[in-house]
């Protein structure tokens, strides 16, 4: 797997993978997009509606740590951390280390520099074992493939951001959104940048009731789900 590291239009990086020729982030902005598709229309979404209380997040596609680190960041300065998070990420090829030390996110803005500590230790924690950031924050990775998620009701949001379905298509078949339905709360929200009409028509014959709502910078739309 061969990665080159890019500057996004925001100045905060993304990598490509180059044997798929597909960017873990938009070129358009990288932190921009992960705060618009997983913060705002995500976490604080469902925070909105739900209050400060406790949360269990779920990503698949952890990759780089960054909606993580946003989570986090969110959650310090929004919240005060009112809200005991447990947060789990999916990743089926973890980042070298000399990738992860060249990512730029923590130096964009003063709040993440102060995350740098907890960045560090996210992705230097080991797989499978649960680490915390801070008192509230409780983050588990886990090296395996998204098939193998127990069906169990535990998840509040949902992060979905694996690679485009043209890239990995078997990661957007209907039998990975039936194990992603299942292990949601009732109430729970699913969220990702990918607005195609068949992944729209698959999540909601799982069981989500979908909206379509206006994209990050460079891309018009992005869904939204909701478990009732």
């Amino acid at each position: 797997m061969k990665l080159s590291l890019t500057l996004s239009e925001d100045g905060s990086h993304t990598l490509c993978r180059e044997d798929l020729n597909e960017t873990y982030h938009s070129i358009h902005g990288a932190i921009q997009e992960s705060n618009h598709v997983f913060i705002n229309a995500g976490l604080k979404h469902w925070l909105q509606i739900n209050g400060s209380k406790e949360i269990e997040i779920l990503e698949v596609g952890f990759g780089t740590g960054l909606n993580a680190l946003l989570t986090l960041d969110y959650l310090q300065n929004a919240t005060k951390m009112k809200c005991v998070t447990k947060y789990t990420g999916y990743e089926l090829f973890p980042l070298a280390q000399k990738i992860i030390q060249q990512l730029n996110y923590t130096s964009q803005k003063e709040s993440l520099n102060i995350l740098k500590k907890e960045f560090k230790m996210m992705h230097a924690a080991d797989w499978s074992e649960p680490i915390k950031l801070n008192p509230k924050f409780e983050l588990t990775k886990l090296n395996k493939t998204i098939l193998k998620l127990d069906d169990i009701q535990r998840y509040d949001l949902i992060f979905y951001d694996a690679f485009a379905p043209q890239v990995e298509p078997t990661l957007w078949d209907i039998n990975v959104f039936t194990k992603i339905y299942n292990a949601t709360k009732p109430g729970g929200i699913f969220v990702t940048y990918c607005a195609k009409g068949q992944v729209r028509r698959d999540l909601e014959s799982v069981g989500f009731e979908m909206e379509r709502i206006a994209g990050p910078p460079g891309k018009r739309e992005m869904l939204r789900g909701t478990k009732y």
